[in-house]
C-alpha cells in the first residue's frame, strides 16, 4: 500500500484524507439511521395509550421526546393537544423541520464528495502529466521520472473514481432511508393529529 501512495505522489494524500471522511461519514450514519433507533416499533401505539390514560404528563412526554426522532414527533403532538389544530399542526412542522435537518446530517458532504473526489483525481491526473513533461528535455528523456508520471496521472484517476462512486452509492442510499422516515413519522403524527382533532383520545 505505501509503495502505491509513493508512487501515486504527493496528490494522493488528498485522495486518502477525502477516503476517510468519506468512511467515517458512512459508518456513522449506518449507525444512526438504524431503524429501532429512529422509530421503535409501537412507539405510536405506547403514546396513545399514555394520552387515553391521561399520563401525558410533561415529564412522560419529556422522556419521550428524549427517547427517539419520532419519540419527539409525536411528544410535541402530545404537548398541545389541548391547543387550537391550527397552532398544533405548526408546533408538529417546526419539529419535523429540526429532525428532518438531523437526520440529514452530514448527507451533504457524501454527495459533496461524491462530485469533489472525481476532481482531484482530475488533479493528480494534471500534476502526472506535469511531471510526464517534465521528462523530456533536448537531451533526451528520463525513464523514471517519465514512469512516475503515469504512475502519478494512472493512480490518481483510479483512486479518485474508487471514492466517488461508494460515496454516491451511499448517499442514495442514506437519502431513501431519511425520506422513508420522514414519511413514516409524517404519517403516524398524522394520524394521531386526527385522532386529537376528532376527540377521539379522551
Amino acid at each position: 500500500m505505501l509503495d502505491i501512495i509513493e508512487a501515486a505522489g504527493w496528490p494522493i494524500w488528498l485522495l486518502v484524507a477525502t477516503s476517510v471522511v468519506t468512511l467515517a461519514i458512512i459508518i456513522e450514519r449506518f449507525a444512526a439511521l438504524r431503524e429501532s433507533r429512529i422509530m421503535p416499533p409501537g412507539l405510536p401505539e405506547q403514546v396513545l395509550e399514555l394520552m387515553r390514560r391521561q399520563q401525558d404528563q410533561a415529564d412522560a412526554i419529556l422522556r419521550l421526546a428524549r427517547q427517539c426522532p419520532m419519540g419527539r414527533i409525536l411528544a410535541e403532538v402530545a404537548a398541545h393537544r389541548d391547543e387550537p389544530d391550527d397552532w398544533r399542526l405548526d408546533a408538529i412542522e417546526d419539529v419535523g423541520k429540526d429532525v428532518a435537518w438531523r437526520l440529514n446530517r452530514y448527507l451533504p458532504a457524501l454527495a459533496t464528495i461524491a462530485v469533489v473526489a472525481p476532481l482531484l483525481g482530475l488533479f493528480g491526473t494534471v500534476v502526472g502529466m506535469i511531471e510526464i513533461f517534465g521528462a523530456y528535455n533536448p537531451a533526451g528523456s528520463d525513464p523514471a521520472q517519465l514512469a512516475h508520471g503515469i504512475s502519478i496521472a494512472l493512480y490518481n484517476t483510479g483512486f479518485g473514481i474508487l471514492i466517488a462512486i461508494p460515496a454516491l452509492i451511499f448517499h442514495r442510499y442514506f437519502r431513501s432511508r431519511v425520506d422513508y422516515f420522514l414519511h413514516t413519522m409524517e404519517r403516524e403524527a398524522g394520524v394521531l393529529n386526527r385522532l386529537i382533532s376528532h376527540r377521539t383520545v379522551s
